[in-house]
């Protein structure tokens, strides 16, 4: 699976998200997805998987595998921080 099969959850309107996840698998082919967010996104994307899951490819998708993590890194004021992440694939049944 390449990175194009990645969407990454932001601050965009949560219905782009759950489009992105849909076109990849519909009009771009792709067998696998991985939806990935860090700290306060982590419940968003949750609620992208499950929309598609139970609206838009029902039966068509699945769940593969959850990963979660922590990544540290150093904020604007020079701060080391650490934030939670989520990965999480979906493939096509």
């Amino acid at each position: 699976m390449n990175e194009d099969n990645s969407i990454f959850v932001g601050e965009k309107p949560f219905m782009n998200y759950v489009t992105g996840v849909v076109i990849q698998f519909t009009t771009q082919g792709a067998t696998e997805v991985v939806v990935k967010a860090r700290g306060k996104f982590i419940s968003r994307a949750v609620d992208i998987v499950e929309v598609v899951r139970h609206r838009f490819l029902q039966e068509q998708v699945r769940i593969k595998d959850i990963s979660i993590s922590s990544e540290e890194f150093k904020n604007k004021e020079g701060k080391d921080v650490r934030v939670s992440a989520i990965d999480i694939t979906l493939e096509k049944i």
